[in-house]
Parts: C-alpha cells; structure tokens; sequence
C-alpha cells in the first residue's frame, strides 16, 4: 500500500473582495427602488389624517399628482413628474398619453389639507377627461 506524503497545509484565504462586489450591487439596486418612490412625494404638502388610512397595493402603473395651493392668490397648480402644470389642459394631455400608453393605469393624488375640495374636483375632472377612472387619495393616519 502507498502512502501519500501530503505537501504543506495552506491556510485557506476569506476572500473580501467578491463580498464587496455582491454587496456594492445590493446596495445600489436598494438606491434604486428606493429613490424613485421618495422623489414623487412632496415634503411642502401636508396631507389630511384620516384614521382609518391603510397603504394601497402597488401599482406599477401610476401617477402621482402633487397638489399646491396658494392661499393669497386663490391659485393651485400640480406637479407630477417634476413638472408643473399651471392649466388643468396640459395635465390632461399629458395623463391621456400616459393612460393610453400603460394597462391598468391610475392616478395617486397628493393634496394639501389646506387645499380647497373645488380644486380637488377640477383635477378629479381633468383625469376623467382623460380618460382614468382608478384615483386614489393619499392621507396619512397619524398627527
């Protein structure tokens, strides 16, 4: 019977350096799906409390409006998209592309609690012009 010499034990190494790698690319995917939902909101709008407000389900087709409202010159305006729409024609063009474009689309609105329900009801009218009858309104259930 042969006996086999063995050479000299090596010490087996922890490799940083694909852990770093693995880790970098969860971190930047993590960024991703993150940023996106955070820029669309508004931290100048202060939503309405509703006690009973619950998280809808996640639509990959959606909208989100973000209505201003300045009280001294009784004027609103909406942002969506980063983009500010002074006339109620030019959201509505652009939510008829959007709408025409996408299945199951709607439309998440965003509204100032100082914001009058008048102005609610235009945008509201906007987007059935356009065509969307899925809005859903975003509240908070907590002060």
């Amino acid at each position: 019977m042969k006996v086999r010499k063995h050479g000299p034990v090596e010490e087996l190494e922890f490799q940083i350096a694909p852990m770093i790698d693995v880790l970098l690319v969860v971190l930047v995917f993590f960024i991703m799906i993150t940023s996106a939902s955070v820029l669309q909101g508004d931290p100048d709008i202060k939503l309405p409390v509703a006690s009973n407000a619950a998280k809808p389900e996640k639509s990959r087709a959606e909208a989100v409006l973000n209505l201003h409202w300045k009280p001294e010159a009784k004027a609103g305006w909406v942002v969506m998209d980063s983009v500010r729409y002074d006339k109620l024609e030019g959201l509505t063009s652009k939510l008829k592309i959007a709408e025409a474009n996408q299945k199951d689309f709607r439309v998440l609105i965003r509204a100032d609690q100082t914001l009058p329900s008048v102005y609610v009801q235009r945008v509201l009218e906007a987007c059935a012009e356009a065509g969307i009858s899925n809005t859903v309104f975003t509240a908070v259930n907590h002060d």
